[in-house]
């Protein structure tokens, strides 16, 4: 029987992913076989992972991080229901790794029954396949008025009990404020058969003297019955992208001898954490850039993915940002698009049936005389890339092979009469990126996930992710009491 440990927080970014990710680390060091699992997610940040008919789809890229810290294979059972905002009022509906049509168009209330069932079916796998699965929620277990449709923290706590032991833990961001009236608040909300489930309260982000807390933790644990457990210190550049987005941290415009690099910051940006390994090379400043005045001084600018090409399209023409970018290019300076990013660097952009958006075309940057055309099918798959003969700004990465993985719409080719040079090619031989002076195109995401890419364009290297992982599980560890982690991951 499966033991479960859930990670419920006081609100959105109360720091349950990054909890998660340090548990199913330290249950690892442990021996224990441990996965993570979330029953649903809503990010626009995904990666490619097997499904259990043997194909492959998408997952939140919290869970595929929390997959690598439990030292498990990431499948699609660790998030069976990923949404992906396509603008305020619509997502897509990714189940079981592969978008779904019809429930996209649904109302949420009318779909949560269906996806329960889908979640469900991943837990039970993955409970029956591990010994301790860890269980990130989403938001709040207290939302009452999503109670009886909230099979993310409800629901999937009501299924781990039926499996073994199971215990929850309540976090909240003190660095806000107000963190006891949130976990006060939270307790007493939980529904009654499932506050029982409740082991302990944790406090994240914390600076100064956990001393000072007190008589807090002594006046919660007496309301509630609860007892504070972890006080988990502020822990900056960990290394890890945050579940709902990564802007890294903050470097002065002025701070000397950097090479800079400008990504671009569209509303509908996805997978932005793939550059998160950018932040901690040495001698390198991002820059996300949402005006024109942001790409002064840029080495390389950089368009990255999008889950509505058209509509960011609009918007970088909107701020001025095209013209620059165009400007940059003419300039001989170098310019990256990858996946969406790419299909803006084209000329053309194809959508008879609006699998991007409102039907119709539009016209890209023309920076690469290229067209895209978009249908119905969206391509879902890991693999390795090769990079070909680049030259220019882009020459230290010829030859070089790297791990990637492509999620995408549209098929893209050299307009008829034109030439482009083929610069990365996937395993089969398939051009998947194209070069024209200065500028790049690339289908492939997790390309500065390489060591070989980062050493080759900036001649240095980023901390791994088994740093992040390592530093996270003991900041973590060293924050709960003596015995109480252990007791916790046990079961008990």
């Amino acid at each position: 029987m499966a033991r479960t440990l859930i990670v419920w927080g006081c609100g959105s970014g109360a720091g349950k992913s990054w909890l998660a990710t340090a548990l199913c680390r330290a249950a690892a060091r442990r021996g224990v076989d441990v996965a993570p699992f979330k029953a649903q997610n809503m990010s626009n940040n995904a990666r490619v992972v097997p499904t259990p008919d043997g194909g492959h789809g998408e997952i939140g890229t919290a869970q595929y991080l929390q997959a690598l810290a439990a030292r498990a294979r990431p499948t699609t059972d660790m998030n069976p229901v990923l949404l992906k905002p396509e603008h305020d009022t619509a997502s897509q509906v990714v189940v079981h790794g592969r978008p779904d049509a019809a429930l996209s168009r649904m109302g949420w209330i009318e779909r949560s029954p269906r996806l329960a069932v889908a979640a469900r079916e991943g837990f039970e796998r993955l409970a029956a396949a591990h010994e301790l699965v860890v269980v990130e929620g989403a938001g709040s277990p207290a939302e009452i008025n999503l109670a009886p449709h909230d099979y993310v923290n409800l629901g999937t706590a009501r299924w781990a009990r039926q499996h073994g032991p199971a215990r929850a833990l309540l976090v909240a961001d003190i660095d806000r404020g107000g963190a006891f009236a949130h976990l006060h608040g939270t307790t007493l909300l939980l529904p009654d058969d499932l506050r029982p489930l409740l082991a302990g309260h944790v406090l994240n982000r914390f600076r100064g003297d956990p001393a000072l807390l007190e008589p807090g933790p002594r006046q919660l644990r007496e309301l509630t019955g609860v007892p504070l457990v972890a006080v988990v210190p502020m822990l900056r550049d960990h290394g890890l992208p945050e579940e709902d987005g990564w802007y890294g941290p903050a470097v002065p415009a002025d701070a000397p001898g950097l090479r800079t690099v400008a990504i671009v910051a569209p509303p509908r940006i996805s997978n932005l954490d793939e550059f998160a390994p950018l932040a901690a090379v040495p001698g390198l400043r991002l820059v996300w850039a949402r005006t024109p005045a942001a790409l002064a001084g840029a080495e390389i600018v950089v368009l990255p993915g999008s889950k509505q090409v058209s509509g960011d399209l609009a918007w970088l023409r909107e701020q001025g940002l095209a013209a620059a970018i165009v400007a940059h290019a003419a300039a001989g300076r170098a310019v990256l698009g990858v996946c969406g990013g790419l299909q803006m660097l084209g000329v053309r952009l194809d959508d008879p049936q609006g699998a991007d958006g409102i039907p119709g075309s539009v016209e890209g940057l023309g920076l690469l005389p290229l067209g895209t055309a978009y249908g119905p099918d969206k391509r879902v798959r890991p693999g390795r890339v090769t990079f070909g003969d680049a030259d220019g700004a882009w020459r230290p990465l010829a030859g070089i092979a790297a791990d990637g993985y492509e999620i995408r719409h549209g098929r893209t080719a050299p307009l008829p009469g034109t030439r482009c040079a083929v610069a990365l090619r996937d395993a089969a031989g398939e051009p998947i990126g194209w070069q024209a002076g200065s500028v790049l195109g690339v289908y492939a995401h997790g390309l500065f996930e390489s060591p070989d890419v980062v050493r080759a364009l900036f001649g240095a290297q980023s901390p791994t992710l088994e740093t992040s992982f390592e530093r996270l599980a003991d900041c973590v560890e060293s924050a709960f009491a003596p015995g109480v982690l252990d007791d916790l991951l046990a079961g008990r």
